[in-house]
């Protein structure tokens, strides 16, 4: 009987179209993780901003704001294809571009970046950029080159990552997620994938 309680409430649910609670939950989750995450790397601006490693902003989302409403919410609009997450500059004057990224799977897959979002991460690489994808799976951190992002097939077989694969790109925690300091010997981001 429970067995076809939860059919006829599945099918009910399917037939007028209902959300899947779940996945609503599963969302807001991922969500707040996502927000989380986006903290710890702007903490980590802060301090390489202090320690004057680097200038490095979060770009806002280009919107537009189409009715306002009650208290202090209002229904808006995207206007453009979303810039990178982060952007800014090194000591020493090189651009530093990456977006950021977040799960609590137990792996990160490649088309989590949309093909806008690609599009610009290449675009700043070929111009001289350092470009990466900084990664949270679960309790690690990764700062990802470009190039093995975007060849993730040809480096790792696949086109998606572990935390066992990309241990190499692993970067401290310190409450700040520092996409700059590497747990393993790397000299930096903007040179750690070129010529391998």
């Amino acid at each position: 009987m429970p067995n076809e309680m939860a059919k006829s409430f599945h099918e009910i649910a399917k037939s007028k179209r209902m959300p899947n609670p779940w996945n609503q939950i599963r969302g807001r989750k991922n969500n707040a993780q996502g927000h989380i995450f986006e903290d710890q790397l702007k903490k980590a601006c802060q301090i390489y901003s202090m320690d004057q490693r680097a200038e490095v902003d979060k770009i806002p989302e280009p919107f537009r704001v189409l009715e306002k409403l009650k208290n202090g919410i209002f229904k808006g609009r995207f206007t453009a294809p979303a810039q990178p997450d982060f952007q800014g500059t090194l000591a020493g004057g090189a651009s530093i571009v990456f977006e950021a990224k977040y799960t609590t799977t137990d792996s990160m897959e490649r088309n989590v970046l949309t093909p806008d979002q690609m599009d610009s991460l290449e675009h700043h690489h070929h111009l001289g950029a350092a470009a990466f994808v900084c990664i949270g799976i679960v309790d690690q951190f990764f700062t990802i080159p470009w190039i093995y992002w975007r060849d993730m097939k040809k480096y790792y077989g696949r086109q998606y990552v572990t935390q066992r694969d990309i241990q190499n790109w692993r970067v401290r925690f310190s409450g700040a997620v520092l996409f700059l300091d590497f747990v393993h010997d790397i000299k930096s981001c903007r040179d750690s994938g070129e010529g391998k």
